[in-house]
């Protein structure tokens, strides 16, 4: 999810704020956005029928094939701030957008190669399960929740935040409006939908959205008759980068953040709890495989498309009087920077192709959003009600309920963040979210599948020092210490925490468990091996008691 350039489409969109209002509605986006919503509508109909128990409720009972899950899980990576951001950064910086989606991609590999197989084998509905498996349940549980839920909370604010801006730009609604509107929604596919709903939510919204960027990338390229060479030969011409503009500028000009933005991104992924709880959908391992084998075509074809539609951008739209305040080229883009795909939409396939890339952009934050709450929803009910708090004693029904209940309550939450942000740079809040999922989740759950040495004391070492220094890092950088509390200068000299916070996290968990010579430790230690069976093979073994 190329949400950390939520953080460039938050940051350019508060000029956005201003026009929007003058901008006139844009009917082909509102029909095709309610023509959506009731399509979706009767989506979460017919999966409120198929959902009965818990299993079908978090993981749609096992029963999405491998190819529908990789378009889902590419979904969930094609946010609208990949397209708008990232399209808006390649833009202005050439190449740095580029490595931008190279990142991002990166972390494909580490999901197919190293833990596809063992999260399905061993997982249930959460990542805390697989934590959990051997270890105290109560504690690992509920660091693990903790952890999932500050992700989660800081990625619905990055996306309610984005939402109501883009919203009040693309269809002439209240900011307030809009991010009512999108927690209603998200609240009524979580709800009564469950992960049936929201793994089709994606999908369609994913198809939506391959059809939309290739449509404008062919509209686009057919300008320079379909010719890479002549499209890169004018954008260079009239950058201001010249021939630079494909060589890399300002974001590896600091190797140290370059490197904490690379951990961050691909060992994050590995960590989001909205992500892992994909792979629990599938029948088997061998479906998850392919799940990622399936969304890495997706996701790296939607990010070449992307590429291709910010150098088009360069010559079509910058070049154009109608997209910039006052015709002036060269000055301010209407409705700020990220609408720059919109604006190129717009210059090649009119109002139309405008209405429908607005509309799927709406449908992009849809999906996410609503993923993202059922793993919060799911981190709260699953593991912390009925795991910690009940022992394993609550029903089905009992689960259930307080799974809705809480979906309700991070609607509400998410809403309030929304407005309280709504002028504020997100920035700080999508590092932070890539940097506990990188330093947090990640070690622990990495160690917990790899490492017979992992004990319960270790884990909350690590899961919480991952936890606490990542936030610390990133409050004391510039993102938030100079740019947020106005002082003059940032105490942490980097914006990106995980090259720093992830090692104390591995570190903490590594010295701690070393040190733990007690029976509790030991039994663990032993008990791995019954994990590492189930984890190969997904046969055999039982669970694990809780200490």
């Amino acid at each position: 999810m190329a949400l950390s350039l939520a953080a460039s489409a938050s940051a350019v969109a508060a000029p956005a704020i201003e026009t929007a209002g003058r901008q006139p509605l844009n009917l082909h986006a509102i029909s095709m956005f309610l023509l959506f919503v009731c399509f979706t509508l009767v989506i979460t109909y017919w999966a409120a029928k198929r959902t009965r128990s818990t299993s079908d409720f978090y993981s749609a009972g096992g029963g999405i094939t491998g190819f529908q899950n990789g378009l889902a899980l590419a979904g969930d990576y094609m946010s609208a701030s990949t397209l708008l951001g990232i399209t808006a950064l390649i833009y202005t910086s050439g190449m740095d957008g580029y490595i931008y989606l190279i990142a991002f991609f990166a972390g494909w590999p580490v999901l197919l190669l190293m833990m596809t197989e063992r999260l399905r084998n061993l997982g249930r509905y959460t990542f805390a399960d697989i934590t959990s498996y051997r270890l105290n349940q109560g504690q690992v549980r509920t660091m693990a929740a903790i952890g999932s839920l500050t992700v989660v909370c800081f990625y619905l604010v990055a996306q309610m935040v984005g939402a109501g801006q883009l919203i009040k730009l693309l269809f002439g609604l209240d900011y307030q409006i809009a991010l009512f509107l999108v927690g209603a929604l998200m609240m009524l596919y979580v709800t009564f939908g469950g992960m049936v709903a929201t793994t089709w939510v994606q999908i369609i919204k994913a198809f939506l959205l391959l059809i939309g960027g290739t449509a404008v990338m062919v509209l686009a390229m057919r300008e320079f008759d379909f010719s890479y060479d002549k499209l890169v030969s004018q954008a260079m011409d009239v950058h201001k980068l010249g021939p630079q503009l494909l060589a890399p500028g300002s974001l590896l000009a600091d190797p140290l953040t370059a490197l904490s933005l690379s951990l961050g991104v691909v060992f994050g992924t590995a960590g989001l709890p909205h992500i892992l709880m994909r792979f629990f959908t599938v029948s088997d391992a061998k479906e998850a495989r392919k799940s990622v084998l399936y969304a890495s075509g997706f996701i790296g074809y939607f990010f070449n498309v992307i590429f291709l539609l910010g150098l088009a951008s360069i010559v079509i739209v910058s070049q154009n009087p109608q997209f910039f305040e006052g015709g002036e080229v060269g000055g301010t883009l209407i409705g700020g920077g990220n609408m720059v795909a919109m604006h190129l939409a717009q210059a090649v396939g009119g109002d139309f192709l405008l209405g429908f890339l607005s509309a799927v952009t709406f449908a992009t934050i849809l999906a996410v959003v609503s993923g993202l709450a059922l793993a919060g929803a799911s981190a709260i009910a699953h593991d912390l009600y009925a795991r910690v708090i009940k022992k394993g004693t609550a029903s089905e029904a009992q689960e259930l309920r307080v799974t809705k209940f809480a979906t309700l309550t991070l609607g509400v939450i998410a809403i309030g963040l929304g407005i309280v942000f709504e002028t504020t740079n997100v920035a700080f809040m999508v590092a932070l979210a890539f940097g506990i999922a990188a330093s947090a989740n990640f070690p622990v759950l990495f160690l917990s599948m790899f490492w017979r040495g992992l004990t319960t004391r270790g884990a909350l070492a690590g899961g919480y020092l991952g936890l606490i220094s990542a936030v610390a890092f990133v409050v004391l950088s510039k993102s938030v210490w100079v740019d947020v509390f106005g002082f003059a200068e940032a105490l942490f000299p980097y914006t990106q925490p995980a090259l720093f916070s992830m090692p104390l996290a591995f570190g903490a968990a590594y010295l701690v468990s070393r040190l733990d010579h007690s029976p509790q430790a030991k039994a663990e230690r032993e008990a791995f091996e019954d994990q590492y069976v189930r984890g190969q093979t997904g046969i055999g073994a039982t669970t694990a008691s809780a200490h």
